[in-house]
């Protein structure tokens, strides 16, 4: 662990001239095997393969870092491994198969937020949609452009139920994406691939420019780039939290400039991507003043409401909101505090009480946050990522879904601070994937407590950390 509790001053990237040692490109070059592994021999349903591949790329992973791989070389091995995936389909994720079904609406001109798929399956005669009459939409007259691709695509989706919950920002990415290749699933997946890699080139960037700006060494940006979560989730399965993390390190960076005003553009395209940064406003309350936070929220809501322009009618607040209800009302997976909470709602009810506890845990997560705005001890800058940090941990210790790359922006945060247990987290969360053994999605609850045990660990070896030596 030597080199997560580093804290020497920052060197220039131009000194950082060290030789990558023999064993340094072998533990790469294993890494690489690992990798390609998980990207064209991997189902989702292979657990134990999965666990093996991934354990050998994080055991790699976290050699490199305790032998101080150099950054240069660093960099480029975070290019070159993030390339290898390029032309793969994501094997660990079928959300992409709704990326493209929502591209496939926005490129024909449809809202994807007015018509679940159930209500735009096609009719095996017919060229164009049919609507179930027990789902009241606005009516379509014009038969859909690929209709026979939404065919082919219907079968594959895991929500076909429930209408989009994909933010503009990347709606417009899947529209491009799926505009430019309607019946090429492969070019489709490149395209949003590249929009990510592009994505985490920008990362890699700010993360360097904010370690310099904060005053940490620069070596800590391999913690998160390397880190093969991040490998996997982002760049192999495709999940958007890579533009999130951008656009969120973009805010911070200006925040630090005094540029508060493009900061708000920034955050705002960042929850065009994915609501939750949004959490970052209370934050702000003591380090800009309140005025100063109202014009910099009003800001980031304007430009939010720029981005949904586009999308804007009668029913979209009501679908949205309808998603959002079920999502913390129904759905559940890889949760800590809530499967406790869940477990005493069986034995004293005898059914699962979610449609209580989901909402009831969400309160908490607004007490979390006003707890940490107005009890925050030394309100600066250079606190504000540990604090962000801690505010999304609690948020996802009550959620009743915690899905594998939503913990992204928490490693991207923790390099600036002196909290490690989120790559603890990182290297323990891929447990969750033994619930895709099987169709039935169960989950191992011995697994469960191990992956939360390890990180109730990790957290307590922090905060000994911390009380022992109390700065960031």
């Amino acid at each position: 662990m030597n080199s997560l509790t580093d804290t020497h001053s920052p060197e220039p990237l131009a000194n950082d001239s060290r030789p990558i040692s023999g064993r340094q490109l072998l533990a790469l070059l294993v890494s690489g095997g690992a990798y390609a592994g998980l990207a064209y021999a991997t189902p989702r349903a292979e657990f134990g393969q999965l666990l093996g591949l991934f354990g050998v790329a994080f055991g790699a992973y976290a050699w490199l870092l305790h032998s101080r791989l150099p950054l240069r070389a660093g960099l480029l091995a975070a290019l070159l491994l993030r390339l290898l995936w390029l032309p793969a389909l994501p094997a660990l994720s079928d959300d992409y198969h709704r990326f493209r079904w929502d591209g496939l609406l926005v490129a024909a001109g449809l809202n994807p937020y007015l018509f679940s798929p159930d209500e735009l399956v096609a009719d095996d005669s017919a060229a164009g949609v049919q609507a179930k009459p027990t789902s009241p939409r606005p009516a379509t007259t014009s038969p859909l452009p690929a209709t026979k691709e939404l065919r082919t695509l219907y079968p594959k989706l895991n929500s076909p139920h429930y209408y989009s919950v994909y933010p503009p920002v990347c709606q417009a990415v899947f529209g491009v994406a799926s505009g430019i290749f309607p019946h090429h699933e492969r070019g489709a997946v490149l395209l949003m691939r590249l929009v990510l890699l592009l994505a985490e080139a920008a990362t890699a960037g700010l993360l360097l420019a904010l370690l310099r700006q904060l005053g940490l060494p620069r070596q800590r940006a391999l913690w998160y780039l390397l880190n093969p979560l991040v490998l996997v989730e982002l760049t192999g399965n495709l999940h958007f939290e890579a533009l999130v993390v951008t656009l969120l390190l973009l805010a911070l960076w200006l925040l630090t400039r005094g540029r508060w005003a493009i900061s708000a553009g920034a955050l705002g395209l960042a929850v065009g991507t994915k609501l939750l940064p949004l959490l970052l406003l209370p934050l702000l309350l003591r380090r800009l003043g309140w005025w100063r936070t109202a014009a910099y929220g009003t800001l980031t809501l304007l430009t939010v409401a720029l981005l949904f322009a586009p999308f804007v009618s009668a029913e979209l607040a009501r679908n949205i909101g309808r998603s959002l209800d079920l999502y913390f009302r129904s759905f559940e997976f890889n949760a800590s505090v809530y499967y406790l909470l869940r477990a005493g709602g069986y034995w004293l009810t005898g059914y699962n009480q979610i449609a209580r506890i989901g909402p009831a845990l969400a309160l908490g997560s607004v007490a979390w946050i006003l707890l940490l705005t107005f009890g925050e001890k030394r309100p600066t800058w250079t606190t504000l990522p540990a604090t962000l940090l801690l505010l999304l941990t609690g948020y996802y210790l009550l959620a009743t879904i915690v899905h594998p790359w939503y913990l992204t922006p928490l490693l991207a945060l923790s390099v600036f601070t002196r909290y490690r247990y989120t790559f603890v987290w990182s290297g323990l969360v891929v447990l969750s994937y033994a619930a895709y053994q099987t169709t039935a999605y169960t989950e191992n609850p011995w697994l469960l407590a191990l992956e939360y045990g390890g990180l109730l660990g990790a957290m307590l070896w922090d905060y000994r950390q911390r009380l022992a030596r109390p700065a960031v």
